[in-house]
């Protein structure tokens, strides 16, 4: 397997690989700081993503089969792909919060051409082409150089994973390159998805209450 440097939970990094990708400026990572409605207030709107980062457990686990199994509606219009590169779930949750939201949010060519490229492929085939693509691994590696920890090895083995939740088509989905398919959380509108994915990370804490590596950051329009 392909291994890449993990990228850390932190915003500032994470905007730089938007700007070393080409993202248009004007939208930004932010964290969240907390989920109770006065804290989610804080958070600049409109929100285009969520991602939430997670200690992998025997408890997510199951809630990820029952959400998976729940509800297998998913939409034509939802950009979904695989992971098969190790580490790189953190790039894979922007890539799917980017991609599902290209009609308002200017991704820049590279990632325009990736999303064309993929467009005739299925999801295991858009994990193949991530693989091979140098450029966005490249720019990875250079965002995951620039935390403020010193980022483990790519053959370290990282129990954290990263997860996208996007309103696509009146619905909330997330999305996780480790899953066969996106899962469909239910109804959600777009001015709605920072509460309805609160609500779904508060889901996924209520599996390990004693956790506290877990971790929510929000793509947002900032001007």
């Amino acid at each position: 397997m392909v291994r890449w440097v993990p990228m850390e939970s932190n915003p500032d990094v994470w905007n730089k690989f938007l700007k070393e990708m080409g993202v248009v400026s004007g939208w930004e990572f932010t964290d969240v700081y907390g989920l109770v409605p006065e804290l989610l207030m804080m958070v600049p709107q409109p929100v285009a993503a969520v991602i939430l980062l997670y200690p992998i457990s025997e408890n997510t686990e199951k809630l990820g089969v029952e959400k998976l199994a729940g509800n297998e509606e998913v939409s034509d219009k939802v950009f979904f792909m695989k992971q098969t590169v190790g580490n790189a779930c953190g790039t894979v949750g922007i890539l799917h919060s980017l991609l599902n939201n290209s009609d308002v949010i200017s991704v820049g060519d590279t990632l325009n051409k990736f999303k064309t490229d993929c467009s005739s492929l299925d999801p295991m085939e858009r994990a193949r082409l991530l693989e091979s693509s140098e450029v966005i691994a490249t720019k990875h590696a250079a965002a995951a150089s620039s935390g403020q920890t010193a980022a483990p090895s790519a053959d370290e083995k990282v129990n954290l994973h990263f997860v996208a939740f996007v309103s696509v088509d009146g619905s909330l989905y997330e999305l996780d390159g480790r899953k066969e398919r996106a899962v469909n959380w239910g109804p959600c509108q777009g001015d709605e998805l920072l509460t309805e994915a609160a609500q779904a990370c508060q889901r996924y804490m209520a599996c390990d209450p004693d956790e506290m590596r877990f971790t929510v950051v929000a793509l947002s329009k900032v001007d």
